[in-house]
């Protein structure tokens, strides 16, 4: 197979300091798998698509990701726990040690772009030191023509060299000799030290995370979009676990992306990407056929195990990782939206996973109430999940997406209840989690009633019902939906001992109220009372 490189025009590396490299531009990704599988770095399936493993790293390393402090930055970033400083020294100098790591190396160069909408679009450049990490990026970022890759210019280079780690981090202000890093300034994305290709995906996400609402007025959002046939457009927010990927997939609806979307002040919902990254543990044909099928040649998954003796990939194996994953073209789903974007947004889904059964199935919320819920960011961890969890565990976090967000999330949510009020769209709270008691005592609520709630929203149903409060967390419940059991949208129904639903309700809305507490000072009154009823215990007692 004959290695062709699709080069620039202006193919000089020595800009970034490079030197004595072998620059392999734009390659195809049939030729960056053989590439692949000749260095001994990965293997195929039984029908030809290419699995890679990541090694010591499997996914994100949150406390070692950094961004630059300075001028730019200083007074715009949520500094803290997630978004952890850099000084602009200690940047330069493990830029260097990654370009002098990079000399003399046969390097992968990709030149693309993210933001599907012209409009916003943002030109990237990624060298990387392993030919299966610019098969990601190819798969992830959209493509370019041959036109455009000739007169390529990049905006963001992002330098990739898994090989690469710090010596003595300490004096480089790191804790450790892996780290990814943006500079927001230089507008460079440095990820050493780790193979997993997430860091660069995310990297990115995270530069757009601060450039489009403070710059472009547009609000970042890590969400799934579809639209439907008359042009309404549907977001689903959600946390691993809680449906966002089976949920969107939708026969009768485009997928606009399943990840990463931006809104403009024009009422636009843009994919910031040209694929999709998605979790492959426990995936089987009947549950998810979309994703099953997209695995083809062409695609990339990472950690999987073989089946002995075979290539045949065994999903259900978590040997490696819970975390396996599979990277492919948005063009491996069949139903899409082309271009990758759509206007009039109509309904927002904010999908929680809750294993404490308190939750209703399905509620609207009020503008206070989705900024709230939107901050908050909660689901549920359940048992076998993670090591040492025996039961439900509240999870939170903050715009559902809080590790990939610089700014202060009550930025994004006072931006989300603005476009919400004037583009008139209604937000609702699924609940895919637990129904007549917590985890190990109630039942997972059935996949054919959630479709049945999101199916009624859609065509306007609940509209035309009446609703009634949940007297603890303040949620408009529907009194009625075609195709759910009416006693299960109320869940105070389905548990059989009334006072444990109480009790539980009340240690739930507790688990809000101490989140919340980081982001009272930041947050208005508005959305303050979008949270759980103050006084819990006395609502409770009148309620019964």
């Amino acid at each position: 197979m004959k290695t062709v490189s699709k080069k620039p025009k202006n193919e000089d590396l020595s800009k970034y300091g490079l030197k004595n490299v072998t620059a392999y531009w734009n390659l195809d990704g049939e030729i960056l798998q053989k590439i692949t599988v000749e260095k001994g770095m990965g293997t195929e399936t039984e029908n030809g698509t290419l699995c890679i493993n990541t090694g010591k790293f499997t996914g994100r390393s949150p406390k070692d990701r950094f961004l630059v402090k300075d001028e730019y930055t200083k007074d715009k970033v949520w500094w803290g726990r997630i978004n952890k400083p850099l000084d602009p020294e200690n940047f330069d100098k493990l830029q260097d040690g990654i370009i002098n790591y990079m000399s003399g190396k046969n390097l992968y160069i990709r030149d693309a772009y993210v933001c599907a909408d012209p409009e916003y679009r943002m030109n990237v450049r990624t060298i990387t030191e392993y030919p299966w990490s610019n098969f990601f990026v190819k798969n992830m970022f959209l493509r370019l023509n041959d036109d455009e890759i000739a007169d390529f210019e990049e905006e963001w280079l992002v330098l990739c060299a898994p090989g690469y780690e710090a010596e003595n981090p300490e004096s480089f202000g790191i804790r450790a000799g892996n780290f990814s890093v943006l500079n927001f300034t230089k507008k460079i994305a440095l990820v050493g030290g780790s193979a997993y290709t997430g860091e660069m995906k995310k990297g990115i996400f995270s530069a757009l995370n601060l450039i489009l609402p403070m710059e472009k007025n547009v609000l970042p959002m890590h969400c799934s979009a579809n639209v439907g046939e008359q042009g309404d457009t549907a977001i689903f927010f959600g946390l691993s676990g809680t449906g966002k990927t089976t949920l969107s997939a939708d026969p009768e609806r485009k997928l606009i992306g399943d990840d990463e979307h931006g809104w403009t002040a024009d009422n636009t919902i843009f994919n910031f990407e040209g694929g999709c990254y998605a979790k492959v543990i426990d995936l089987s044909e009947e549950k998810e056929p979309d994703i099953f099928k997209a695995i083809q040649p062409g695609a990339l998954l990472e950690n999987i195990v073989f089946k002995e003796g075979t290539k045949k990939v065994d999903f259900f194996d978590s040997s490696i990782t819970q975390n396996t994953r599979v990277s492919y073209p948005i063009d491996h789903i069949d139903n899409i939206q082309v271009p990758s974007y759509a206007k009039n947004p109509t309904n927002i889904f904010f999908l929680t996973c809750d294993a404490f059964g308190v939750l209703p199935p399905v509620s609207k919320l009020t503008p206070g109430q989705a900024a709230y819920h939107f901050i908050s960011g909660y689901t549920a961890k359940v048992a076998g999940t993670e090591a040492g969890i025996t039961e439900p565990v509240p999870s939170f976090s903050a715009c559902f997406g809080e590790p990939f967000m610089p700014l202060h999330p009550t930025v994004y949510a006072e931006m989300l209840s603005k476009k919400m009020t004037e583009a008139g769209v209604n937000v609702w709270l699924i609940n895919t989690g637990w129904s007549g008691g917590p985890y190990g005592v109630g039942s997972r609520i059935k996949l054919k009633y959630t479709r049945a709630m999101i199916s009624s929203i859609l065509e306007g149903e609940l509209e035309k019902v009446d609703y009634e409060q949940h007297p603890i967390f303040g949620l408009h419940m529907p009194k009625y939906c075609h195709g759910v059991p009416t006693e299960m949208l109320d869940p105070m129904n389905t548990w059989l001992q009334k006072g444990a639903y109480v009790s539980k309700s009340i240690q739930l809305a507790h688990s809000f109220h101490l989140n919340f507490d980081k982001f009272v000072n930041q947050a208005s009154d508005g959305i303050m009372n979008g949270g759980p009823l103050i006084d819990a215990h006395q609502v409770m007692d009148h309620h019964l």
